[in-house]
């Protein structure tokens, strides 16, 4: 524990699952509760489909690259895409009744949901969630 491990997969969304796979195992060899994995596993989902999606375009020469550190009180992971970024700053509200009905732009409000923090770079095409360890009820 206390090390980062790194991963770099190519802008296409068959990639994704594996660096799930690769957070959750480590989250559940350091004995972190279910509902930290399902949680961390969520947030991660909607980062990595994010930066494929909308940072790469879903080009495969692209990459997205995952840095993550599983300490004893929490998780960082850092998920950054080649995209020219976004302004996270000035994104729509998906709870407003004239986006209810839409079927995307929901993944920012999950991942502030389901992690106790996420930050941006300054060009928006990274990243930082940090979760800390919970405790089984």
């Amino acid at each position: 524990m206390n090390t980062w491990h790194a991963l770099t997969i190519p802008s296409v969304t068959e990639s994704i699952r594996d660096v799930e796979d690769a957070v959750a195992e480590a989250l559940e060899e350091a004995e972190f509760t279910e509902n930290d994995v399902f949680a961390v596993r969520l947030a991660l989902d909607e980062a990595l489909v994010n930066a494929i999606r909308h940072g790469n375009r879903y080009d495969a020469k692209k990459r997205v690259s995952v840095k993550y550190k599983v300490e004893n009180d929490g998780i960082t992971i850092v998920v950054a895409d080649e995209g020219r970024g976004f302004d996270y700053e000035d994104q729509p509200d998906p709870t407003s009744p004239d986006r209810l009905e839409l079927p995307s732009g929901r993944g920012l409000l999950l991942m502030r949901s389901y992690m106790d923090r996420i930050t941006f770079n300054r060009r928006g095409n990274e990243v930082t969630m940090v979760k800390g360890r919970g405790r089984e009820q």
